[in-house]
C-alpha cells in the first residue's frame, strides 16, 4: 500500500504504470465526487471538477517527477484554489484540497494508498455530515427587535432575557423609518429552544407588536 509503482522507472514511464495511476486517480476522484454529491448536493459542474481534479494533478506531477520543478508544480497546483471566483462553503475548499492530495499521491505512484485514502476520507466525511457530532448549538439566535423611539431599549427587555436566555448581548443599534424607530440586535443563547415563541410574544407585548426577527444566522455587520 505504501510503495510506489513508479519506483525504479528513471528510464521513463511505462504505459501500464501511467494507466494504473490514471485509473486510481479517476476512481478516487469519483469516490470524492459521489460522496460530496450525496452529502452537500453541489452543482454538476463542481462534482465533475472534483471527480477529474485528481487526474489533472496526477498528470502535472508525473510530467515533472524527478526534477527540481516538482516543488514548483506542487505549489502551482495548490494555488488553483484561489481562482474559484464564486463564493463557496468551507466544505468546497476542503474537498478541493482532498482531491489535490489524492492527485499528488497517484502522481507519485501510490495508487493503492490513494484509493484507500479516498475511501476512508469519504466514509469519515459521510459520518460527520449525516450525524450531529459537529452540529452547531441550536440554542443560539440572532434577535432583532424593532421598538418605538420613546422606549428605553436598554432596560425594557432585561427581565425577559433573564427568564428565557442564558446570555443576551447587545450587538448593534440603528435608527429606521426616518428615525422614528430603533432596531436593536442581540446575540442570545436560549435556555429552552422550545420556548422561543413564548419569548417573542412577551417581547411583542413590550414593543407594541412591532417586528421581531429571530434567526440562527450570526450577526453580520454589513447588514446593519
Amino acid at each position: 500500500m505504501f510503495s510506489s509503482i513508479l519506483t525504479g522507472t528513471s528510464s521513463g514511464l511505462s504505459v501500464a504504470s501511467v494507466a494504473a495511476c490514471a485509473a486510481a486517480s479517476i476512481v478516487s476522484g469519483l469516490i470524492l465526487g459521489l460522496t460530496y454529491k450525496k452529502c452537500e448536493n453541489p452543482s454538476k459542474s463542481f462534482t465533475t471538477t472534483i471527480s477529474l481534479l485528481p487526474l489533472i494533478v496526477m498528470l502535472v506531477i508525473m510530467m515533472v517527477n524527478g526534477n527540481l520543478g516538482v516543488g514548483v508544480a506542487v505549489a502551482g497546483s495548490f494555488s488553483l484554489v484561489k481562482f474559484r471566483s464564486l463564493p463557496g462553503k468551507a466544505s468546497d475548499i476542503l474537498i478541493i484540497f482532498a482531491a489535490m492530495g489524492l492527485g499528488l499521491a497517484t502522481g507519485m505512484g501510490y495508487v493503492v494508498f490513494a484509493v484507500a485514502a479516498a475511501a476512508v476520507f469519504a466514509l469519515i466525511y459521510f459520518i460527520f455530515s449525516s450525524t450531529s457530532i459537529l452540529s452547531a448549538d441550536g440554542s443560539y439566535r440572532n434577535l432583532r427587535i424593532t421598538i418605538p423611539e420613546d422606549l428605553d431599549y436598554i432596560e425594557s427587555f432585561s427581565d425577559i432575557f433573564e427568564k428565557y436566555t442564558k446570555k443576551a448581548e447587545e450587538q448593534a443599534v440603528r435608527t429606521i423609518n426616518l428615525g422614528t424607530m430603533y432596531q436593536v440586535t442581540y446575540d442570545i443563547n436560549l435556555k429552552n429552544a422550545s420556548l422561543e415563541k413564548e419569548m417573542i410574544d412577551a417581547i411583542r407585548v413590550r414593543n407594541g407588536n412591532l417586528p421581531v426577527i429571530s434567526s440562527r444566522a450570526a450577526t453580520v455587520a454589513a447588514e446593519l
